[in-house]
Order: structure tokens, then C-alpha cells, then sequence
């Protein structure tokens, strides 16, 4: 048997029957496992399989065939798996693929985007508001030196802290730098602010890729990262670590359903 390779990918793009693409994703991954979310707005999703596998439902996604290229552009982010990330393949309709909780989103049109290696230059900037964009319990695990953790238990909590501190950052001349851990909330996040008369900046990739492309990424970044799936976290080496949800939810008693609705994962 071949080592277990996991993919991460999302591409937000105009998706007019939501259904009938899930259909055709469930045909392409009948030998893989993971979760894909399909919405009006694009598509995220994890997989897991052996390499060819990976390769070549990588292939048929990103194939000018299908649905006219529309996923060409994806960018897929590759990681090695000791545990088997997922027990079951979930291909669901939703109404969004990352529920920011504001309408008319249109995450086509984004912040600006930075490269890894420029992101390390970037956040040492005095100007430069460095901004978490996931869970208090993620940033806890681990994050960028001298990134604010907003303080949010769920995503749609990001524009409440938002809205309270743009006023300030603008009349401070500040320009906003977000991560996340693959790009997708901080594509949503910054396309929402686009308005705003702000500087946004975003990791292109998010920290998975800053991982990939920068070899001495302990320079910039604490601890691990937190990833949705079987494996937990992982080291800046993409290296599955040894923590476990127990762990991960410890010092939080308001995540106990987090750790609850992660051991059904588990048990799945």
C-alpha cells in the first residue's frame, strides 16, 4: 500500500447548479476520502488517498473538460498522512462553502494577495495590523509572532471584531494583514472589506502553504497548526504531530462540542 497523501483545495467561482456538480465530484472520488463543500460560489474541499489516486483526481479537476475549466486555477496543497485523515467520502451542497454569515459576498474579488516569502517582510512592517483569521482555539495551538487573536469561536464572529477596530486602524494609517490556515477565509473575509478604505493583505495559500514554500518557517511562527481532520496538527514541516483533540480543546470548557463533534469524527 502507498503512503496517504492528504489535499486541500477551494476556488471561489460561479457555480449556477450546485447539485449536479457534487454529483459529478462524487463520481471522481469513489477511491478517495474527505469532505467537499459545493455552493453557488465554488467549492472547498479535503481528500485523502494514495498518490496516483491524489494525482488523478487532481487532474480531472483541473481539466479544461470539465465544467469548461472552470477549477483550473485551483491551487492544491499536499501533505503526508500518518493517520488516515478521514473514514468516509462527504460531497454536500451548502449555501456557502465558508459561511461568513453576510450576503452577497463576492469573493471573486479579493484583497491583495502575498507570496510566503514576501509575507515574512510584510509583518514586521509598524504600519501592518496582523490579524488571525480563525478560532481562539487555533491561534492557542499555534500562530505568527505578534498576530492578534480576534477572540472568535466561529468564522461569522471575524466582522463583529472587524467592524469595532476600523475606524481606529484607519485613523492610525494601519493596513490590515490576514492568515488563515488555506487562504479561504481570508479570500471571503477580505473581498467583504474591500469597501472599507483599508489595505488588506492576505497569505497566499494561507499557512499551509507559507509550510511548503519557506523551510525555516519557525522563524516566523509558534506552535502548530490546527487542521479539520483526523490528524489534528501539524509541525511547520507538514509533519503530523503526536497532539490530540483533548489537548487541543483543553483550556477552552466553551469548546467542549468542538472536542465532542471531533471524536465522532474520529469514530466515523
Amino acid at each position: 500500500m502507498q503512503d496517504i497523501i492528504h489535499t486541500a483545495f477551494y476556488q471561489f467561482v460561479p457555480l449556477h447548479d450546485p447539485e449536479s456538480v457534487a454529483v459529478e465530484l462524487r463520481a471522481m472520488c469513489l477511491m478517495l476520502l474527505g469532505s467537499i463543500l459545493v455552493a453557488r460560489e465554488g467549492i472547498n474541499g479535503m481528500v485523502a488517498g494514495e498518490h496516483d489516486e491524489i494525482a488523478a483526481f487532481e487532474g480531472a479537476l483541473t481539466s479544461p473538460h470539465f465544467l469548461d475549466g472552470k477549477f483550473q486555477a485551483i491551487h492544491f496543497k499536499r501533505s503526508p498522512c500518518k493517520t488516515i485523515p478521514f473514514k468516509k467520502l462527504k460531497v454536500h451542497v451548502k449555501p456557502e462553502i465558508v459561511p461568513l454569515g453576510i450576503a452577497d459576498v463576492d469573493a471573486t474579488k479579493t484583497g491583495i494577495n502575498v507570496s510566503p516569502a514576501d509575507w515574512r517582510e510584510l509583518i514586521t512592517q509598524d504600519d501592518v495590523v496582523l490579524l488571525d483569521n480563525r478560532n481562539s482555539f487555533e491561534y492557542r495551538l499555534g500562530h505568527f509572532d505578534g498576530a492578534i487573536d480576534p477572540g472568535v469561536t466561529n468564522f461569522r464572529d471575524f466582522p463583529r471584531y472587524v467592524a469595532a477596530h476600523i475606524d481606529e486602524w484607519k485613523r492610525d494609517g494601519k493596513k490590515v494583514a490576514m492568515y488563515c490556515t488555506g487562504g479561504i477565509r481570508c479570500e471571503k473575509t477580505s473581498a467583504w472589506m474591500l469597501p472599507m478604505d483599508v489595505p488588506v493583505y492576505q497569505l497566499e495559500g494561507g499557512i499551509l502553504n507559507y509550510f511548503k514554500e519557506m523551510p525555516d518557517a519557525e522563524r516566523d511562527w509558534q506552535g502548530e497548526c490546527f487542521v479539520f481532520d483526523n490528524r489534528v496538527a501539524l509541525d511547520t514541516k507538514l509533519n503530523e504531530t503526536d497532539t490530540s483533540v483533548d489537548e487541543v480543546y483543553a483550556e477552552s470548557p466553551d469548546e467542549i462540542w468542538r472536542l465532542a463533534r471531533a471524536k465522532r469524527l474520529d469514530e466515523a
